[in-house]
């Protein structure tokens, strides 16, 4: 399912979400015109879970796996990566900016990054695979959208055998199968040992964006009364 648009448009310019696109996206191309220095912006600023690990238990005296942490969610390994990410992210990151507001919004943002790359951690501290990808801050935007607009729809390009169909699903099961998906994947992952998705990182980011929607919610809701 390729998700097109929602049906909730948004009351105030999302400024930040429009910048964090737009960052994202030139620091792919700058990626891609660093030709054989590719590898090493991967290997210095994608993160490494064995080196949070390393840190700590006291064997790597560096800060890096956290500055890892936020760089890695700007770097990402194709162009079909980068469209992902960016497309749920400008579909959903509107409206939750909206709710948020612009600051909170961007805070919460680097937070389910960082969240997210700790949740991957927490599944395969031993693992020397560099993760990058926007994925688990983009999860963690759709995880509030699912607690704010559960009403919303999504509207949807569905394959049905060799056709497209355009339809409107209801937000709330259309991220829900997509986190229900999340979740049988990361389970399989940790039987087969491929770590080639961290979907994990998706899963905390998602779980992540369900804590904080629902504490703001209730916060505004108690600051009526």
């Amino acid at each position: 399912m390729i998700p097109l648009k929602d049906t909730i448009p948004s009351k105030t310019k999302p400024v930040i979400n429009y910048l964090i696109i737009i960052i994202t996206c030139i620091i792919f191309f700058l990626q891609l015109s660093a030709g054989v220095r590719h590898n090493f912006l991967i290997d210095s600023y994608a993160f490494i879970p064995k080196e949070l690990y390393l840190f700590l238990n006291n064997d790597l005296l560096s800060i890096s796996p956290f500055k890892r942490m936020f760089t890695s969610m700007f770097l990402h390994g194709g162009f079909f990566h980068l469209l992902g990410n960016m497309l749920y992210l400008y579909i959903f990151g509107d409206n939750v900016e909206d709710t948020l507001g612009h600051f909170n919004y961007l805070i919460f943002y680097i937070l389910s990054g960082i969240i997210a790359a700790f949740f991957h951690y927490l599944f395969n501290p031993a693992s020397s695979v560099p993760t990058l990808g926007a994925s688990g801050a983009v999860a963690g935007v759709m995880g509030a959208y699912f607690v704010l607009f559960p009403k919303s729809r999504v509207i949807t390009l569905v394959p049905i055998f060799i056709f497209f169909q355009i339809i409107e699903i209801p937000a709330f099961f259309f991220l829900l199968f997509w986190f229900l998906m999340q979740l049988m994947y990361g389970s399989a992952s940790l039987f087969s040992g491929i770590q080639n998705i961290a979907w994990w990182a998706h899963i905390g980011g998602f779980v992540f964006g369900i804590v904080v929607s629902i504490l703001f919610s209730l916060t505004k809701y108690l600051r009526r009364y």
